[in-house]
C-alpha cells in the first residue's frame, strides 16, 4: 500500500518495529454468504497512459485493472481459495512489475518488507474463492477508491467481510493521469481518481446481480478525497464511507475542483478518523496541530446526515488490510498489534452497520449508527463519535423538474399540488414553464410532454395570454389545427391586442 504524500498527514512514520499480526487474529467473522473474487483489466479508450517500466515513449489507452468481490455459490471445482500471496500478485501487476519473482516481492515494495512475520502472511488463506459464480439475487454495491497510488486489493479483508454480508465490492488502483505516478495529491490527481471511480460506476452495469439503486462509495486516504468530488458530480450515489479520507486534511484541494459544490453533497456520510497525533510527532514531523481537531468538510455539510468517528487505537496506515498486516509500527504513537487488530475489526463492523442502514434500510443498523458508542457496548476509550442531522433543503423548481422527468412529465398537476402543499415556497416561474413547454413540444416524440407542461403552467397562471399563445404554437407545429385555433382564441380573449394570435387565426382560416 502506498499512502498519500502530503505534508499535512502523518504518513512517513519512523520505522521501529515490524507488525506481528494475522488474519485469524483479526477474527472478522464471515456473514451468511461465501465470497467470490475476480480480477481483470478493462481499457478506457478515452484516455491515454504510459507504462513507465517499459522505458519507451509509447502511449496506450488507459488500462483499468478491476478487482471485484461478491456473494457466491460454489458450483464447480474450479473455484479455489485464495491466499494473501495471490492478492499481492495483483499488487505486482498494478505496480507494473508483473514479472517480478515472488521471492523478491516483499523486498521490492517498501510498504511490505521482507521479515519472517511478513513471509508467514503470504501463505495465509483468505475467504475469497477465485472464479466462483455470482449468487443470484440483487445486491447493493460498494465502489472503492484506494489510498494514494495504492492497489485495488489494499483492503481485501474488509471487502471479503462486506461481500460475505451481501454486498458487491468493486475497486481499481489509484494511479496518475498519464503514468502510474501521481503528482503529489493535486487537484489534477483528484480529478483523475474521481474519473476512475466513475469508470467503475459504469462497469457495474455489466453485472445483472447488482441493485443499481443501492450504490455507495468507499475510499481510504486520498480515495476519500476523490470520492467527495465524485458525489458532487453524480446523483446515483446513496451513501459515502471515508476511511481516514484526506478530505479532512486537504480541504483546499477540494475547493480548487471545478465540480466542488457543497449543496450537491446531500447523502449520508461517515468519516472514520485516525487517533490524535501526539505532540512529540507533531513537533518532530512539523505537522500542524489543527489536524487533530479541524474538519472543515464535516462542519460545512448542511444537507447530509454526517457521522464522524475517531478510533483511538488506529493510525492512518491501519485503515487498510495491508497496513494492519505488513506496515512498520512507530513506537512514538502506534498501539500494540492486538489493539490495532481489534480496532480494525471494530472499524469493519461499523462500516457494515452504516452500509446496512443506508443501503439496506435495516432497522437495527439504523439504531446502531444513531446510538452513542456506549449504547452499542463500545468503550469511548476506543471510539469517539459525533454526528449531525441534515438540514431540510428548500424544495425548488430544479427538484420539481427532477421529479417531473422521472415520471415522464405525466400527472404534473397532481404532482405540483402535492409538492406545493408540503413546500409552500415552491415557485415555478411562468417564463421557465413556457420555455420548457416549447422546447419539449418542438422535440420529436415529446409533444405530449410539452403539452402537459403547458397544462400545468395554465393551472398555475390561468390568465396568461402568452401561455395560451405558446400552447397554440405547439399544437400548430405538430399539425393539430383544431387545438391550435382553440388556444389562439383563448389567448385573444385574455389579450385582444395579441397581434400574433390575430395573424395566426387569419392564416389558419384561409
Amino acid at each position: 500500500m502506498r499512502t498519500i504524500i502530503l505534508v499535512t498527514l502523518v504518513l512517513f512514520q519512523v520505522c521501529f518495529v515490524k507488525a506481528q499480526t494475522s488474519l485469524n487474529e483479526i477474527n472478522l467473522k464471515n456473514g451468511e454468504y461465501n465470497v467470490g473474487f475476480r480480477h481483470y483489466t478493462m481499457i478506457d479508450s478515452t484516455r491515454i497512459y504510459q507504462i513507465k517500466n517499459e522505458f519507451n515513449n509509447q502511449f496506450v489507452n488507459r488500462p483499468i485493472p478491476i478487482s471485484i468481490w461478491y456473494p457466491t455459490i460454489i458450483k464447480n471445482s474450479n473455484s479455489n481459495q485464495l491466499t494473501v500471496l495471490d492478492y499481492l500478485e495483483i499488487l505486482k501487476e498494478e505496480e507494473e512489475s508483473k514479472n517480478l519473482p515472488n521471492e523478491l516481492l516483499l523486498d521490492w515494495f517498501p510498504d511490505l518488507g521482507d521479515t519472517p512475520q511478513n513471509r508467514a502472511h503470504l501463505s495465509e488463506k483468505v475467504n475469497a474463492l477465485r472464479n466462483a459464480a455470482f449468487l443470484e439475487g440483487k445486491f447493493p454495491v460498494v465502489v472503492y477508491a484506494p489510498s494514494y497510488q495504492a492497489s485495488s486489493i489494499e483492503n481485501f479483508a474488509l471487502f471479503e467481510y462486506l461481500a460475505s454480508n451481501g454486498f458487491v465490492v468493486i475497486s481499481s488502483p489509484s494511479r496518475g493521469t498519464d503514468t502510474r505516478w501521481l503528482e503529489g495529491g493535486t487537484t489534477k490527481d483528484l480529478e483523475t481518481q474521481s474519473r476512475d471511480v466513475e469508470f467503475l460506476l459504469k462497469e457495474i452495469h455489466k453485472y445483472e446481480y447488482i441493485d443499481f439503486d443501492k450504490i455507495a462509495l468507499m475510499g481510504f486516504s486520498f480515495g476519500g478525497l476523490a470520492n467527495t468530488i465524485t458525489v458532487m458530480k453524480n446523483k446515483t450515489i446513496s451513501a459515502v464511507v471515508s476511511l481516514d479520507g484526506t478530505e479532512r486534511y486537504n480541504y483546499s484541494v477540494l475547493e480548487k475542483s471545478p465540480y466542488f459544490n457543497l449543496d450537491r453533497f446531500n447523502i449520508p456520510y461517515v468519516h472514520f478518523a485516525q487517533k490524535d497525533i501526539p505532540e512529540e510527532v507533531l513537533i518532530s514531523d512539523k505537522i500542524p496541530a489543527e489536524l487533530n481537531y479541524k474538519f472543515q468538510l464535516y462542519d460545512s455539510l448542511k444537507y447530509s446526515n454526517a457521522y464522524s468517528y475517531k478510533f483511538h487505537d488506529l493510525t492512518h496506515s491501519h485503515f487498510g488490510s495491508i497496513g494492519v498486516l505488513f506496515a512498520y509500527r512507530d513506537k512514538r504513537q502506534d498501539k500494540s498489534d492486538d489493539k490495532i487488530m481489534a480496532s480494525y475489526k471494530l472499524l469493519s463492523q461499523h462500516t457494515l452497520q452504516f452500509l446496512n442502514a443506508t443501503l439496506k434500510n435495516e432497522e437495527k443498523a439504523r439504531e446502531f449508527i444513531e446510538n452513542s458508542p456506549d449504547k452499542n457496548n463500545i468503550s469511548e476509550n476506543l471510539v469517539l463519535k459525533k454526528m449531525k442531522k441534515s438540514l431540510t433543503k428548500e424544495f425548488d423548481y430544479k427538484d420539481f423538474q427532477d421529479l417531473a422527468i422521472n415520471q415522464g412529465y405525466l400527472d404534473l398537476i397532481p404532482l405540483y399540488e402535492k409538492k406545493v402543499a408540503k413546500h409552500p415556497t415552491l415557485k415555478l416561474e411562468e417564463g421557465m414553464l413556457n420555455n420548457l413547454g416549447l422546447r419539449l413540444s418542438f422535440n420529436a416524440g415529446k409533444m405530449e410532454q410539452g403539452i402537459n407542461v403547458f397544462l400545468l403552467a395554465l393551472h398555475i397562471y390561468p390568465k396568461s395570454a402568452n401561455l395560451y399563445d405558446s400552447l397554440a404554437l405547439a399544437y400548430l407545429y405538430n399539425k393539430d389545427i383544431k387545438n391550435a385555433i382553440s388556444n389562439y382564441k383563448k389567448s385573444l380573449e385574455l389579450n385582444p391586442e395579441n397581434q400574433n394570435a390575430i395573424n395566426k387565426l387569419k392564416q389558419l382560416k384561409e
